[in-house]
């Protein structure tokens, strides 16, 4: 069986490298877009304009599913990709739920791209899951470039994360893939404070495994 992988650069990779351990029987095929970097700064209508006909390609490749492999992109025009494409489509979204049930400090962290925290489904679910919960939201806007050029140093990550540390936040949610890259940095300055990095890789496995069985 075949099944498609979608993102905008790098970050998507380590989701496909995540299917490829738990599923190695299936082929993956995987689109980025790194000629029009980053997405996060795109609009809704850009966004489709470039999404839509690498979705597409996928599907003619003889894709079976696709798993969109961006926060981005999935919180942004998901539902539009559904309403257009007949394959399911599993998309990646900020991990607010099992963070706010891990949160002992009702203080978590969201890194994300600036047209993540814009959306209407990222706010929605702040709405639904973090009422009484403080959500800090770093600006991460040039991370995801930084890491496609390798140029994300550890002093410019702690002075991004530091401050997330003295504000309270026990858990760190990791809302975009390309920051998946530099988890073992994250992690490294929050053990120090014995705080939680959540990214979202194993839900989309299971997830994914759940949807092939129902095509089965």
């Amino acid at each position: 069986m075949k099944i498609g992988v979608f993102d905008s650069g790098i970050g998507g990779l380590s989701v496909v490298n995540a299917i490829n351990k738990e599923l190695p029987d299936l082929e993956v095929v995987y689109i980025n877009d790194p000629d029009n970097l980053p997405y996060g700064t795109k609009t809704k209508q850009q966004l489709l304009d470039l999404v839509i006909p690498r979705i597409a390609d996928l599907i003619d490749q003889g894709c079976w599913a696709v798993v969109i492999a961006c926060n981005t992109v999935t919180t942004t025009i998901i539902a539009d990709l559904r309403r257009r494409f007949d394959v399911p489509l599993i998309g990646l979204e900020p991990m607010i739920k099992p963070a706010v049930k891990l949160t002992k400090t009702k203080t978590i962290a969201v890194c994300a791209t600036r047209a993540t925290l814009n959306s209407q489904r990222y706010r929605d679910l702040k709405k639904e899951f973090a009422v009484g919960v403080t959500v800090l939201e770093p600006d991460c806007s040039d991370w995801a470039i930084l890491i496609e050029d390798n140029a994300l140093n550890q002093m410019k990550i702690e002075s991004t994360i530091s401050p997330l540390l003295d504000q309270g936040a026990d858990v760190i949610v990791l809302g975009c893939t390309h920051y998946h890259w530099i988890e073992e940095d994250i992690v490294a300055i929050a053990n120090k404070h014995r705080v939680q990095v959540m990214q979202p890789e194993k839900a989309v496995v299971e997830h994914l495994k759940r949807v092939l069985e129902q095509l089965s």
